[in-house]
């Protein structure tokens, strides 16, 4: 599925994409500041989620909690080693059946479900965004 969208279309974009993913591991992929975490905000207040969010950049993982569970947050800019995110408990967050958002996941690939849906950024014409999921 490919998409291009406003800032003023977030909210329906987070709904359909919430909608179509095959798998709660959703795998966020694109440059610094072509908007994942704004993104992950609109799907965690699609979902339900009450807490504004924030990027777990410096925490690696942010946990929201829903009526019926959690959605994890994770943001693995800042990792080093794959080791990192593996004692951080990742794969536990990964196979707990709740949804898991992953910035950068491309630092942590070794470690990730092989069933994922991925969702990949980039900046379109006049601030727009282009999207596709796979």
């Amino acid at each position: 599925m490919k998409l291009e969208y406003s800032l003023s279309q977030l909210d329906e974009v987070a709904k359909t994409l919430l909608e179509k993913s095959k798998e709660k591991t959703i795998l966020f992929y694109g440059e610094m500041g072509v908007g994942k975490t704004t993104l992950i905000k609109a799907m965690l207040r699609e979902l339900g989620v009450n807490d504004k969010g924030a990027s777990p950049t410096f925490s690696i993982v942010n946990e929201y909690k829903l009526g019926n569970g959690s959605v994890f947050h994770f943001d693995f800019y800042r990792i080093e080693t794959e080791e990192e995110a593996y004692d951080l408990g990742l794969e536990e967050y990964l196979y707990s059946n709740s949804w898991c958002f992953v910035e950068w996941p491309e630092k942590v690939s070794s470690l990730l479900p092989l069933n994922c849906t991925v969702i990949e950024i980039e900046v379109g014409e006049k601030g727009s965004r282009k999207l596709k999921m796979k």
